[in-house]
């Protein structure tokens, strides 16, 4: 295989399995949660923290995980203190990050804006040594978190007031999920890009449901698409010269489609079938209905 006789190479492919294991990791919660376009807002906030640390001269990594952090945060009090205004709130908050961003990035010397697009849709070569011992220890950190804390999070997205009730602390753990997809997003910014990188968390998570029952099943199939569609989609990356962010995506939503039909068939399949008198006497009926 070509693509691992280069080092540049070689750093994304691990990056790629970072974010294909970690992004539906996270995204199944997001997903319990109704919470599904939370990833794509706070990689429009931390697309200010790269366009920041490419004027000032600055590393986009770190920059950009502080500012989803703290996107992070913020959404999570924005959520938490309205309902109504919230949205609009929200919704101003992620057109002002994108904005900032491009305008930051217009601004740096010599023009950065195809190193933005790099960031924005991904690439082969812009993770760097330093940069991906980053992601695996954020990589890590987040395993550990959702060992520790992943039945709270569970069952605060199964029902917040029993939670409550039960006497966990509700804010923390939305807030714990908040941050947690800021880090999926920092991971996945290098090579799915911060506008898809939500769609890695997301669409994996829609493609398992088809098939799976339970939250842990629907976990682990998840997982295994996002692996599996992250890798692909870097080969082709690789030997079409096309950027990785949409081949990985368009893969995935594949998956999506393939099982949906699956799904689709099985169902019709198992569907129990009336006999045909039932049949025959209940169109009856509802002609008689209608004519009355």
């Amino acid at each position: 295989m070509t693509l691992l006789h280069y080092a540049f190479a070689q750093r994304a492919l691990v990056a790629a399995v970072l974010i294909g294991f970690v992004g539906p990791l996270i995204g199944v919660f997001l997903v319990q949660r109704r919470l599904a376009l939370l990833g794509d807002g706070i990689g429009h906030v931390a697309l200010t923290g790269v366009g920041l640390a490419l004027l000032l001269g600055w590393a986009p990594l770190p920059t950009a995980a502080a500012f989803a952090a703290l996107g992070a945060v913020l959404i999570e009090v924005i959520r938490e203190r309205s309902r109504t205004a919230g949205d609009l709130a929200l919704a101003l908050l992620f057109y002002g990050g994108i904005a900032g961003g491009v305008m930051l990035a217009s601004l740096a010397p010599g023009g950065s804006t195809a190193l933005l697009n790099a960031y924005l849709f991904g690439s082969l070569t812009t993770v760097s040594a330093g940069d991906l011992w980053v992601l695996v220890v954020l990589a890590v950190v987040t395993t550990v978190l959702l060992a520790l804390w992943g039945r709270q999070l569970f069952a605060v997205g199964l029902d917040s007031d029993v939670a409550r009730v039960q006497g966990l602390q509700v804010s923390t753990m939305n807030t714990l999920l908040a941050a947690l997809a800021a880090v999926a997003v920092v991971i996945g910014m290098r090579v799915v890009g911060l506008l898809l990188v939500s769609a890695i968390m997301i669409v994996p998570v829609a493609a398992a449901q088809q098939l799976t029952r339970s939250f842990r099943s629907t976990m682990v199939a998840a997982v295994g698409i996002g692996l599996a569609s992250a890798l692909s989609g870097l080969f082709i990356s690789f030997n079409v010269n096309v950027p990785p962010g949409p081949s990985i995506v368009l893969l995935a939503l594949a998956v999506f489609g393939v099982l949906a039909v699956v799904a689709a068939v099985r169902r019709r399949r198992t569907a129990p079938r009336a006999p045909a008198h039932a049949h025959s006497g209940g169109t009856a009926d509802v002609h008689s209905e209608a004519t009355t």
